[in-house]
């Protein structure tokens, strides 16, 4: 499909306005130097990995992957299959240097060109290839940079050696399983002792795990691919951690691995001492560990229960100096933060994430006031109220190492990287294509509920002009969709000024309003996100007189596809026409660990399970539909919408499909654009 709108072809030749944007940006322990990736302009999508000195003020090269890689293109056919699925689950798009690892003093950093290892000394930028026993994935630098442990065909490696450190066992070795990168934040499986004489190393056995398969039609000779999916109510990938010596000793570590199957994190606190995060299966009870690596025994240090389920909280559990445990806090309208037990003054906040530390406190990402804005604050430990470090309305997020720190503020305005360090202040250089509109949504909490919700109107909007409304919805665990970051609202904007009011409400189990909102939707996905969405747009209307109700389309992907679907089939009355991109149609048939922490297991809950399948609803279907899918998405299986598409059918209810071969879960190289184009085409047809 050729992109003909302006707009839509800019987005796409941008990377939708973030090529020549620097990210992955990692400050040494000192805070003297960072390393990032950043292309050199906003249409290159090749990223390149730069050294910037704040003492010096200067910005080098250090990798560049067309010199080191002549005539590469980037593309994810070049990559071993282990690295597509990771960059998958960490939702990843970048061509040239997707991901690299460097020592606590950056002066080594070390990556992957389509398999091939790569080693760079930062202060020459030399930079040198190394042999590999296989397409090397993951490689991770000792901490005195003389070593490099990479993954090559499931196996563990550590050069120069040309044996694997890791026992031939038919397990994968040194990666994270599924389930750890897509659903609970782990997208790791090796670490390096401190003093580079072990490696502490993730053992997965998915032998009972059932397999997934991808055929591309348009490519009819090709052989399938397939993979191991961890499927709701069924086995979970087996997943041990062992110390492997550089000098051939092996130990196990041993935990309640058959109550606590889900390994969330590891790291070790010291050559004596490891720590390591695991959960139950309904993660209902998280715990912190304290593993001995001479024997493998461990120690409980803290538990973390919840009869919903315990909500992740990056950064916590941890072990500050002193051996003090910081934990998560939470009670029915805050999250919160304890310290040994005790709840630390947080007082009109909602923690989001603990970033580390700066002047001996907390530094810490959080909720204040209106739950669109995100702001920075330092959170004394030993008392006394935080002290906010970011201003002004908009998404502020924070990195810091010894006395420095980086401040990003997304606003109306752009996007600002301050790097404050000794009293000197300087921007990080982004090369990114500005921002076409400057988009003022009209934000609003509705209902008793306090539902947040967003209007964007076309931009030549005259009051009384009626508006048919397009809601574009998530409505999902796990993201806010209405937030002041200003990236978020461009395409929004233009959806309004192609003759649209659109809407986007969070309902009830998104995150970043209070615990008790996310976890409305305990045992039960659709009810709660349907009755909040129809509550809302009304709200809405009795203050926007220009939304017309009678024109109402909705659209979203993966949980928001779903919500489309669901909107169309259950309340007609409502939603006009939808599009539904990528949508788990039946939760049976998604992953474990996301499905079963909110709806519990299907063999204990077959009645929510039952409720919240769509399948069942195709006769039911009135109103315009279109099903949008991947057919190489190993997220959301492409059998979810040809199983809905095959109900309908025999239901003899009309609808349309558009099948994307070739297309991930992702979406990125002008697909996105692609996809709009058909949607508004859809929509016009259906509303108009």
């Amino acid at each position: 499909m050729t992109i003909t709108d302006p707009f839509l072809s800019l987005s796409a030749r941008t990377g939708r306005f973030t090529y020549g944007a620097p990210r992955a940006i990692t400050l040494s322990e000192d805070g003297t130097r960072l390393l990032l990736l950043r292309s050199t302009g906003p249409e290159d999508r090749v990223e390149r990995l730069w050294l910037l000195d704040p003492a010096e003020g200067g910005e080098r090269l250090v990798a560049d992957p067309a010199a080191l890689a002549p005539g590469r293109t980037g593309d994810r056919a070049g990559l071993p299959a282990v690295e597509r699925r990771l960059r998958e689950r960490i939702r990843l798009t970048a061509a040239g240097i997707g991901a690299y690892a460097a020592t606590a003093d950056l002066s080594t950093a070390v990556f992957t060109l389509d398999g091939r290892l790569f080693r760079a000394d930062t202060a020459t930028g030399e930079c040198r290839e190394l042999p590999a026993a296989g397409p090397a994935f993951d490689p991770r630098p000792d901490p005195a940079g003389e070593r490099v442990a990479y993954v090559a065909d499931d196996a563990l490696y550590v050069t120069p050696g040309p044996a694997p450190l890791s026992p031939a066992d038919g397990a994968r070795w040194g990666v994270a399983e599924f389930a750890a990168a897509e659903e609970l934040g782990r997208s790791r499986g090796h670490w390096w002792r401190p003093d580079g004489g072990a490696l502490l190393a993730a053992r997965v056995d998915e032998s009972a795990l059932p397999r997934r398969y991808f055929a591309d039609p348009a490519r009819p000779a090709e052989q399938p691919e397939d993979f191991a999916y961890p499927q709701a109510g069924g086995p979970n990938a087996d997943v041990q951690l062992w110390v492997l010596g550089l000098d051939g000793q092996r130990t196990r570590l041993h935990w309640a691995a058959a109550e606590f199957p889900y390994l969330c994190a590891a790291q070790w606190a010291d050559e004596g001492e490891i720590l390591l995060t695991v959960a139950d299966r309904l993660q209902q009870h998280v715990l912190l560990l304290s593993a001995d690596p001479a024997t493998g025994e461990t120690r409980e240090l803290s538990r973390t229960t919840d009869e919903f389920w315990v909500d992740e909280l990056p950064g916590t559990p941890a072990r500050l100096a002193g051996g003090r445990l910081l934990t998560v806090h939470d009670t029915p309208g805050a999250r919160g933060l304890a310290l040994d037990g005790k709840p630390l003054d947080t007082t009109g906040l909602q923690i989001r994430r603990v970033v580390g530390r700066l002047h001996g406190k907390l530094l810490t990402e959080t909720g204040e006031g209106d739950p669109a804005d995100q702001h920075v604050h330092l959170i004394d430990p030993d008392g006394g109220a935080p002290e906010r470090l970011s201003t002004g309305p908009g998404v502020h997020s924070a990195l810091a190492a010894a006395d420095t720190l980086l401040l990003t503020s997304a606003d109306p305005d752009g996007i600002r990287r301050r790097l404050l360090h000794h009293g000197e202040e300087s921007e990080l250089t982004d090369l990114s294509a500005r921002l076409p509109y400057r988009v003022d949504p009209r934000l609003a909490r509705v209902t008793e509920l306090g539902l947040p919700t967003a209007v964007v109107y076309p931009r030549d909007h005259v009051a009384g002009r009626r508006l048919p409304v397009l809601l574009d919805v998530y409505g999902g665990p796990g993201y806010q969709a209405v937030a002041t970051e200003p990236r978020r609202w461009q395409l929004r904007q233009w959806w309004a000024d192609q003759g649209y009011a659109v809407v986007t409400t969070d309902n009830r189990g998104t995150p970043f309003v209070s615990p008790d909102f996310t976890r409305a939707i305990f045992r039960r996905f659709s009810q709660v996100a349907l009755d909040d969405q129809v509550a809302a747009l009304r709200a809405l209307a009795d203050t926007h007189p220009d939304l017309d109700l009678g024109r109402v389309g909705v659209r979203g992907w993966s949980y928001g596809g779903y919500f489309a679907a669901l909107a169309v089939l259950r309340r007609p009355d409502v939603f006009h026409a939808a599009c539904a991109g990528a949508a788990p149609t039946d939760f049976r048939q998604y992953d474990t660990a996301y499905t079963e922490r909110y709806l519990g297991l299907p063999q204990h809950n077959p009645e929510g399970y039952a409720a919240d399948c769509l399948v069942g609803d195709a006769p039911a279907l009135t109103r315009p539909l279109l099903l949008i899918h991947g057919l190489a998405d190993d997220n959301v299986h492409p059998s979810h919408s040809l199983l809905l598409s095959q109900a309908l059918t025999r239901a003899g209810r009309p609808h349309a499909v558009l099948p994307l071969p070739g297309v991930t879960h992702m979406t990125p190289g002008g697909v996105n654009e692609e996809i709009t184009q058909a949607e508004l085409a859809f929509l016009n047809g259906a509303l108009r």
